[in-house]
């Protein structure tokens, strides 16, 4: 056999009679049907050319007298064939008919992308970049020019002199919240770190050369070591204790022993009054304590007390009053009131300086102070309870005005 391309190497032999039988064919008729064709006539197509074909055989078969089958592999040569593109027409709105229609995976495309799709896309890009910059610029411009327009026409509340004043030393001054006029909170003077600073008044307080203010957390603190040399006073008195007065103080104290004063006021010759520790029957106890009278034979003191539930290494809130007008003094300790006294006279008009970690007696320094100390607060009112409620550690109350505080935070 041959693939129907060349002709056979070897001669043909002479076509047998019909009906003879030959190429395996038994004597006689041929058999209706046979190879898988039905009986009747021979179907369209087959091995072999179309009808009324001149083509002698095909595949290697001789060509029969009568009619021959059909060529089932013809292809008819209008039609496309099976790797060949689709008739425009096919492609238009239709598939391709017969079983020859081309599968899609198979017909031709192009590898090449669309060079003006993606131009057009990117030149869109660009010009919406372009937009949205115009937009952003004209919106920053009005609202610069928005504000500039609110500050012409006076915008604000224009008080001017409620800011805060520059600082006054070298320190760097506490922040402040809920002050709607707010102070300079700069602990010492400008240039003079030993001089604490009366951040509302003009009573500042010169430091001794073993005391020392220092900063702690977002505060700062005096510091004492309990020796003379270790106190701070101011030049001139800071409330006349004759008349109605407040004195407060935070306290810190490394150990209560014996007497040690927090603040206090009078003159070479003895105190008016004083704030601070002092044992009380055996056991430490705050105190608040007047002098009545005048110094020497017929003086007399006049003394409250309270305590707290640890004494010693921990800051405790320590607030006295006088009454001028009642005569009564009172001492509050972390805003709870311990205790009262009647005063049985005028309190000594002492007209000497304020003293911080130390107290006058007969014409001596004593009671110093060991420890730390800040928020102190006097006032030339006696406080009723609803301000001293008021009193929190490091800030003013808004309802009343002292006359002198220092190292508020």
């Amino acid at each position: 056999m041959t693939d129907g391309t060349n002709p056979p190497t070897n001669p043909q032999p002479e076509q047998p009679a019909p009906g003879s039988g030959g190429y395996g064919f038994p004597p006689g008729a041929p058999a209706s049907g046979g190879y898988g064709f039905p009986p009747g006539p021979p179907a369209s197509g087959g091995f072999g050319p179309p009808p009324g074909s001149d083509q002698d055989g095909g595949y290697g078969y001789p060509r029969q007298p009568g009619p021959q089958q059909p060529n089932p592999y013809w292809q008819d040569p209008g039609m496309p064939g099976p790797y060949d593109a689709p008739p425009a027409s096919w492609q238009q709105g239709g598939s391709m008919p017969g079983p020859t229609a081309e599968p899609e995976p198979f017909r031709q495309r192009s590898d090449q992308p669309d060079w003006d799709a993606l131009a057009d896309r990117s030149a869109s890009e660009r010009r919406r970049k372009r937009v949205w910059v115009v937009v952003g610029t004209v919106t920053v411009l009005a609202l610069l020019a928005g504000g500039g327009t609110f500050l012409l026409l006076g915008g604000g509340d224009g008080k001017g002199d409620d800011k805060p004043t520059a600082a006054a030393s070298d320190s760097p001054a506490p922040s402040q919240s809920g002050v709607k006029n707010p102070i300079d909170l700069t602990p010492t003077v400008a240039g003079d770190p030993t001089t604490v600073r009366d951040q509302i008044g003009k009573a500042n307080l010169k430091m001794g050369p073993e005391a020392g203010v220092f900063p702690i957390d977002k505060r700062h603190e005096m510091r004492t070591k309990g020796n003379a040399n270790s106190f701070a006073e101011s030049q001139q008195r800071v409330v006349d204790p004759s008349k109605s007065f407040t004195v407060s103080a935070r306290l810190w104290n490394r150990s209560p022993k014996g007497q040690q004063i927090a603040v206090s006021q009078g003159n070479e010759k003895s105190f008016s009054f004083e704030l601070g520790l002092d044992e009380v029957n055996g056991k430490p106890s705050w105190i608040f304590r007047v002098q009545t009278g005048t110094p020497g034979a017929n003086a007399g003191t006049t003394t409250v007390t309270g305590t707290s539930s640890k004494m010693e290494k921990t800051f405790s809130e320590l607030t006295g009053t006088y009454d001028a007008e009642k005569k009564v003094i009172a001492l509050y300790v972390n805003g709870k009131r311990t205790g009262e006294a009647p005063v049985p006279a005028d309190i000594f008009p002492a007209p000497g300086p304020l003293q911080l970690a130390r107290s006058r007696h007969q014409d001596q320094w004593v009671s110093p102070w060991q420890g730390a100390m800040d928020s102190l607060r006097v006032y030339d009112a006696a406080l009723p309870q609803e301000r001293i409620d008021a009193l929190k550690p490091g800030k003013l109350d808004p309802m009343v005005t002292p006359t002198g505080s220092w190292l508020l935070f």
